[in-house]
């Protein structure tokens, strides 16, 4: 690789071999799952699952190096099936099959173009090898995920952040070794917080950084590339810059979350979100509808979800939580965003700080539960409506008690279908309303059990 390549420092800092790749000791540590697939001498097909940035692609391309295996890398965001299949019959015919075919984003393939894989892969003419950022259990179809050992790789840690960059600052052949470059470890800690665990974020940023302060000064940016073309090895050594921590908050003081609203962090923060309310914090709540909101997720969703919230975690504890998180949806409607933040952060402040209660919950469960397995059991006669005179002679309605016409309203009367007797389904808690709800039934039983 030439100093003056104009590839981005990313992709000229992309390791070649396990000595060089930071990151995935879970994986590469000795007696760890990698570990033990390459010292095996066996590569089987692999889902790499992880965030951006982890090091999949450049631990799929050192694999094929290790096990001498030729590599076919394709996108499913640009690539046909045709195209692949084309492919797999050529490496069928003309190869020893030892070829990884890799597809980054294979989850981007719908069902049908995945289940194309499986012939050659069974066949054992291809290993394949998928990159994936959402969960494979959803995302890849499930006889060919039988024949895949998956692997979950992690964001990068802060510390080896920072490695990855001090390298690129030191390497005068890929990186930006061959400069003078003053910078503090304040700078790469910050520029580590700002990527969030990905590595090509974080040298994208250093990239930003050293060529913008490259460019300060009088010379024109393009006139500078020109001239820096035009240079000497010795001329770029001669070149002192400092990186600016100021410098670096001035490019990336706008930096938006990463956040996918189809993908993995989706799922995961709506998660931490209700998880947050039912356990009655506050302002974890508020911190991961900040996420969420700040991340550009639909609110709509939010509000949705906030109202399941109420309805299965706060419950009959407290009735009023169901209308405010519907009332909140309606704000929403009526005054958009962002304007509509307040009705979803109030919500979540007053479902978080609720009384707790899962009654309802549960006895909608054990009552599903039964409906599914009485789903025949008639309707008793004395609780059918008899809206006409064939019905009333049929019996209909006969023997029915109507509460009205007996003291406190209440009579005793089976209102379950006789093959099941009676069910128990509603135990309110002690909490909030419910110990109201708690004291009107155990009067009414009372009452039953007098009348």
């Amino acid at each position: 690789m030439e100093k003056n390549s104009r590839e981005p420092l990313a992709e000229r800092m992309r390791p070649k071999d396990l000595d060089s790749f930071i990151g995935q000791r879970q994986l590469l540590g000795k007696g760890k799952p990698l570990r033990l697939i390459i010292d095996s001498g066996y590569l089987p097909s692999l889902i790499l699952w992880g965030p951006p940035g982890c090091g999949k692609t450049s631990l799929a391309r050192i694999l094929a190096e290790l096990f001498n295996y030729s590599f076919h890398s394709f996108s499913a965001v640009v690539s046909g099936i045709r195209e692949l299949k084309e492919l797999f019959l050529r490496l069928e015919r003309e190869t020893s099959h030892k070829n990884i075919v890799f597809i980054d984003e294979i989850h981007r393939f719908n069902k049908a173009q995945q289940d194309a894989f499986l012939p050659y892969v069974e066949r054992g003419v291809i290993t394949l090898i998928g990159t994936t950022t959402l969960n494979p259990s959803f995302s890849i179809v499930s006889p060919l995920l039988s024949r895949m050992k998956v692997l979950v790789l992690k964001g990068l840690k802060d510390d080896e952040i920072t490695e990855l960059l001090r390298k690129a600052l030191t390497d005068k052949i890929n990186g930006y070794g061959d400069l003078k470059i003053k910078y503090s470890e304040e700078i790469l800690s910050v520029i580590a917080s700002y990527s969030e665990g990905d590595g090509r974020a974080a040298l994208n940023m250093l990239e930003m950084l050293v060529e913008s302060e490259m460019a300060e000064g009088d010379t024109p940016a393009a006139e500078m590339l020109a001239v820096e073309l035009s240079e000497s090895a010795g001329g770029r050594e001669n070149r002192e810059i400092t990186l600016e921590l100021e410098r670096l908050k001035e490019l990336f003081q706008g930096k938006v979350p990463d956040y996918d609203r189809d993908g993995e962090a989706h799922y995961n923060l709506i998660s931490a979100l209700h998880k947050s309310i039912r356990g009655s914090d506050p302002d974890a709540a508020l911190y991961w509808l900040a996420r969420m909101l700040e991340g550009g997720e639909d609110p709509l969703y939010i509000a949705r979800r906030l109202i399941r919230v109420a309805m299965e975690d706060v419950g009959l504890a407290d009735p009023n939580a169901l209308s405010i998180a519907v009332n909140a949806k309606e704000a929403l409607h009526f005054m958009g965003m962002p304007e509509g933040d307040l009705a979803l952060a109030e919500t979540v402040i007053y479902l978080a700080t609720a009384p707790k209660s899962n009654a309802v919950y549960t006895a909608y469960s054990k009552a599903k539960k039964d409906a599914m397995e009485y789903a025949s059991t008639p309707v008793p006669l004395y609780l059918r409506n008899p809206v006409t005179s064939v019905m009333r002679k049929a019996g209909y309605g006969k023997g029915y008690m109507y509460p009205h016409d007996y003291p406190n309203r209440v009579v005793a009367q089976d209102y379950f279908p006789e093959k099941m007797g009676k069910r128990k389904y509603y135990n309110p808690t002690g909490y909030g309303y419910e110990k109201t709800l708690s004291r009107r039934i155990e009067w009414w039983q009372e009452k039953k059990g007098k009348s």
